[in-house]
């Protein structure tokens, strides 16, 4: 499944077309294939000025029930290709899209070097049976 999974993000990353993120709806479109994975993985919706997204990169292949995510490798990514912002996309392979104390934190951390690093992080969405922004429960501020 791990290898199937990286690789299709892989192909449909050669599809992007600027494709406009405006909500937890656009991002379950892009990666939806998320809610069936057997792990959890951690990726980026990277998005230019415009708002447009420009590349999709999976960042960490965790467990059943976790991911490890480091501000370093999510900026690094950003970096490389020239983002101006960032959605962070996890699934949750329980189905249950309700972020744990851990999601909060790693998201606030991510957030705070965003702010240093002049890449704005626009929201976290987890992907589960349905999909949760943790911008729109107020869960974090952004």
């Amino acid at each position: 499944m791990v290898l199937r999974l990286e690789t299709e993000l892989m192909v449909r990353e050669s599809e992007i077309d600027g494709t406009l993120i405006t909500s937890p709806e656009h991002v379950e479109n892009c990666l939806g294939e998320l809610k069936s994975a057997a792990q959890e993985c951690f990726c980026l919706l990277a998005i230019n000025a415009k708002q447009r997204l420009i590349e999709k990169h999976i960042v960490s292949l965790g467990t059943l029930t976790s991911a490890l995510v480091h501000p370093r490798e999510v900026f690094r990514c950003l970096l490389m290709c020239s983002a101006a912002s960032v959605i962070l996309v996890h699934n949750h392979p329980s189905g249950d899209p309700a972020p744990s104390a851990e999601d909060i934190k790693i998201t606030r951390q991510l957030v705070s070097a965003g702010e240093i690093m002049g890449i704005k992080v626009l929201d976290h969405v987890i992907l589960g049976e349905t999909a949760l922004s943790l911008r729109e429960a107020g869960l974090v501020k952004f």
